[in-house]
């Protein structure tokens, strides 16, 4: 297994880090990085509904969406990020992923005296406090899947730069945190957040039965990271997405998160579908996207284009008939 501990807090280089490792090498990789203050939003959330524009612009913080589901987050160095990308296991759900991959954090946590578990989709809690979120993101045959730790950060801010817009009441709620904590108020008195970093470094990249070796980011790896960052990180395009126009806004929440769909229908036909939330996926929902347009804006039509869907794959824990229904 590779190691890679980041001392760069750009959050745009960070996130384009993320994607390089995931779709440009093939190894085992555990990664520990922090950011500075920053909002990281999920995959196929629309961003503007997930911050406080005010309060963002105000205090200039950077807005960076990335690969993977779920919802949004506030990151300042007080947070540490931990990711790990490994091949993916055939016919696992988001669920056994989770559990796969928080199981050495875990471990780490309870050799400190820390009694953190998962809990629900995919937070890691203590006390019924949640101090870790996590999501994943698939390539191909390779997984990521990649965590934050609250340490010593800002619950104050974090709850004022993601304080989301008002929805409709009961629809479509916006992924707020729950009820947070830091895991300073659990850890042995006076550990400062490098000694944190040290301690799970030594307890995951330290073991030798996993033939680690740390290895940093090389110049020619720098480069590619640099034009991706460049290109994609550090855009409007990617970090807010394009105005959409659509002409009909329909919104649900499920089990699995909440989720909404836009849409523009002309003479009875799909020109344009654009769908965001929360969910976990293994698929991207631009596969479905796709597949809408040029559809009848009936129920038959959209339940035959999507029939050839596993539609766990792209929306998780979402009920079919729930979907399908979201279109009227």
């Amino acid at each position: 297994m590779r190691c890679i501990i980041d001392q760069t807090t750009d959050p745009y280089w960070n996130l384009a880090v993320e994607e390089y490792l995931l779709t440009g090498t093939n190894e085992p990789i555990f990664r520990l990085w922090r950011n500075a203050q920053s909002i990281i939003v999920g995959r196929n959330q629309n961003t503007q509904d997930q911050i406080n524009t005010k309060y963002v612009r105000e205090h200039d913080i950077p807005v960076v969406r990335r690969l993977s589901g779920g919802g949004a987050v506030f990151h300042d160095l007080g947070n540490i990020n931990y990711s790990f990308m490994d091949q993916y296991l055939p016919g696992s759900d988001t669920g056994s992923t989770f559990t796969r991959f928080t199981k050495p954090i875990l471990d780490a946590l309870h050799a400190l005296g820390v009694g953190a578990a998962l809990e629900g989709r995919n937070d890691l809690v203590v006390d019924g406090r949640k101090f870790s979120g996590n999501a994943i993101a698939l390539y191909k045959n390779r997984i990521l899947m990649h965590g934050t730790l609250l340490f010593s950060a800002s619950i104050g801010d974090l709850s004022l730069a993601l304080q989301a817009k008002d929805r409709e009441k009961g629809r479509g709620v916006a992924s707020n945190p729950r009820r947070v904590c830091n895991l300073s108020e659990y850890l042995p008195e006076g550990m400062k957040t490098e000694d944190f970093l040290d301690v799970l470094k030594k307890h995951i990249a330290g073991n030798p039965d996993k033939q680690t070796r740390e290895q940093p980011l090389d110049p020619d790896e720098c480069r590619i990271i640099e034009t991706l960052c460049r290109n994609k990180y550090r855009t409007y395009a990617w970090n807010y997405g394009r105005e959409t126009g659509q002409d009909t806004l329909r919104r649900e929440r499920f089990a699995g998160g909440n989720i909404e769909f836009l849409l523009t229908v002309k003479d009875g036909i799909i020109e344009e579908v654009k769908i965001y939330g929360d969910y976990f996926f293994l698929k991207p929902t631009q596969e479905i996207e796709q597949a809408l347009r040029g559809c009848p804006h009936n129920r038959e039509a959209i339940a035959c284009r999507l029939a050839g869907f596993t539609l766990d794959d792209y929306f998780g824990d979402m009920p079919r008939q729930g979907l399908l229904d979201l279109f009227f």
